[in-house]
């Protein structure tokens, strides 16, 4: 088995999601890494046919390299609601229709669980992350975080947020601050979103530590 490789210089973030972007960009930030979004290079996003959230974050950082000849630094999660078998999870920004409405994602939620007399709330989000270099070569990290579903409450954020209540805390993901969700304490390495969680992982594979 191959040592992983050291990630420096210039890479693309594999979305055209402005909140993810946003997130990536501030993770990346202090180990000196230059970030370019998909978007920004104009490259198409790929059709996702994968089965698992890992297996949709290789297609688009596998495609991000190839079309840019750059190392590509994807993501790929979702909120998976234990009473709905899981649900909508691969499909979670599909659930908020072409227009991105996720307040309306999130009322179905609550729909599905009221049709289906759910006694349990249980939910977590799951995020996988892959780099990918141009000669095929991939990195893979998967992080979760576990809590309930609330009625949503706050602007911070995007997608699920709102109705995120992680374990431990009185305030939604929708009320927390990005720095605070998904800062990373280096010195112990905790982490509280998801992909925090698994970007803790992938620095400490492919990254200088930050000074």
């Amino acid at each position: 088995m191959s040592a992983p490789r050291i990630l420096t210089g210039r890479v693309v973030i594999a979305t055209h999601n402005a909140g993810k972007l946003v997130e990536m960009r501030e993770l990346l930030m202090p180990f000196g890494v230059e970030a370019v979004s998909a978007g920004e290079l104009g490259l198409p996003e790929p059709e996702e046919t994968g089965t698992m959230f890992a297996e949709n974050a290789a297609i688009k950082a596998i495609a991000a390299a190839q079309a840019s000849g750059l190392p590509a630094f994807a993501d790929d999660s979702g909120l998976c609601v234990n009473a709905l078998d899981g649900a909508p999870g691969l499909f979670s920004a599909r659930w908020a229709g072409s227009s991105k409405d996720f307040s309306s994602a999130m009322a179905r939620i609550a729909a599905e669980l009221d049709k289906r007399g759910a006694t349990t709330r249980r939910a977590h989000f799951v995020s996988a992350l892959v780099i990918a270099w141009p000669d095929g070569h991939t990195e893979t990290f998967e992080g979760r975080v576990f809590g309930d579903l609330v009625e949503p409450r706050g602007s911070q954020g995007f997608g699920y947020d709102p109705m995120f209540l992680p374990d431990g805390y009185d305030r939604t993901f929708g009320e927390i601050s990005s720095e605070e969700k998904h800062g990373v304490d280096w010195q112990s390495g905790n982490a509280l979103s998801h992909r925090a969680r698994a970007f803790v992982l992938l620095a400490q594979s492919c990254l200088q530590r930050p000074v």
